[in-house]
């Protein structure tokens, strides 16, 4: 029994495919937030360029 338990990897694959998930949302965020960024600086440029107009 001790030896099944042992060469049992089920539990460590699935463990290895949250931490690719975690990885992927990690870079998604950081992605996003740069793009979120350049989004408002955008916006703000259009909004004084209409109020100047």
């Amino acid at each position: 029994m001790i030896r099944k338990f042992l060469k049992n990897t089920k539990g460590a694959t699935a463990i290895e495919y949250g931490l690719i998930a975690a990885l992927i949302a990690v870079a998604a965020i950081a992605a996003m937030q740069g793009l979120g960024n350049q989004l408002n600086t955008t916006f703000g440029n259009v909004t004084s360029n209409m109020k100047a107009t």
